[in-house]
């Protein structure tokens, strides 16, 4: 992360920095952690529910740089947490829309919208660079992938996780806090084995909370604050009024972490990674092929206009097939919405797409 001086870079006088008179206001972070803050960089992967809470305080607070990772497009039922969207929004990618709306509340940021899947090949090059990640996904994959790609490349990272009115984050800095891998030897739970937000569902308000205690973390990190930030793994209860803190600190020490200690990065190789995933909630199924070209949306619509309803936009082609709705992206990445069922939606896939 640049660095900067008491009076920030030529230009950065007060007119610039009036928006965040209340934040430098702040003792702690001050006139000094405004200025660092504008010259910093995050990356948020999955803008969803998490992620637009957090791609809102963190542009709201000048971070100068983001980064929006979403593989996703908005639909109805999103609307009830995912707090930068609107019914105008529906069925555009989340990724373009949430930077679409950042801008809009503050142009001094610069926001790079990618429409993409993260996956063992990509996450690298996609958080090269950058100064800190916020994780906003759903999935346990995803977050033990962005551990392993965090602590080789040494960027700190805030985990966080919600279901049903509970919901844990956890701040890593790797090489000095213990990592996920730490806390979760045995690897991520089983898929059947636990709860979904299909089965148990999800308020608004454990959102909002977690995903701005991960804002605040990142907030400190980046304004040259590494020292305030949480040495505990955070867990809550909003419906029972019930908050846990557990202590990480000596964790690190007291395991053989194969990830932090050993660096043995599993899933950044891609010996644990799968290509398919079932969407929380969504009676969805994507398929991802990142060793296949890109799609050319345009002709493919032409091809499927004369088998079911077709509608294309810059960023993606939906294909209506009865019941069934594919929705393409231009990497052949696909989202099969109507089933659960990874066979049929691998048929879908290779009949009307190819295999």
């Amino acid at each position: 992360m640049n660095q900067s001086s008491k009076d920030g870079p030529p230009g950065w006088g007060d007119e610039k920095l009036a928006r965040y008179e209340k934040q430098v206001r702040f003792t702690p972070l001050g006139r000094d952690g405004q200025v660092r803050l504008l010259q910093s960089s995050a990356v948020i992967v999955g803008c969803g529910a998490l992620g637009t809470v957090q791609a809102n305080t963190l542009a709201r607070a000048g971070v100068g740089r983001l980064r929006i990772i979403d593989r996703d497009f908005i639909e109805l039922d999103n609307l009830q947490r995912q707090v930068l969207y609107s019914e105008q929004d529906l069925g555009q990618p989340k990724a373009v829309t949430a930077c679409q709306k950042i801008q809009e509340i503050n142009s001094q940021v610069d926001c790079d919208p990618v429409v993409t899947d993260v996956d063992f090949t990509n996450i690298e090059s996609l958080i090269d660079s950058y100064d800190v990640v916020l994780d906003g996904t759903d999935n346990f994959e995803t977050r033990f992938l962005i551990n392993d790609a965090c602590v080789k490349m040494e960027i700190p990272w805030v985990y966080g996780g919600c279901l049903g009115c509970e919901g844990q984050t956890m701040t890593i800095r790797p090489g000095i806090t213990a990592c996920l891998n730490c806390l979760m030897l045995d690897g991520p739970p089983p898929p059947g084995t636990t709860a979904t937000c299909d089965s148990a569902g999800i308020l608004a308000s454990i959102i909002n909370l977690i995903a701005s205690i991960q804002s605040l973390e990142a907030i400190k990190l980046l304004s040259g604050n590494a020292e305030a930030i949480s040495r505990h793994l955070q867990v809550f209860d909003l419906w029972g009024h019930r908050h846990q803190q557990i202590d990480m600190t000596d964790l690190r020490d007291r395991v053989d972490c194969p990830t932090c200690k050993q660096k043995q990065f599993q899933w950044l190789s891609g010996d644990l990674a799968g290509h398919t995933a079932i969407l929380c909630g969504r009676n969805a199924v994507q398929l991802s092929f990142p060793e296949r070209p890109m799609l050319d949306l345009a002709r493919l619509a032409e091809r499927l206009a004369p088998l079911g309803e077709v509608e294309l936009n810059p960023f993606l082609l939906r294909f209506q097939v009865g019941e069934m709705t594919i929705t393409l992206f231009p990497d052949s990445r696909a989202i099969i919405n109507g089933t659960e069922d990874l066979a049929i939606a691998k048929r879908l896939y290779s009949q009307y797409i190819g295999a």
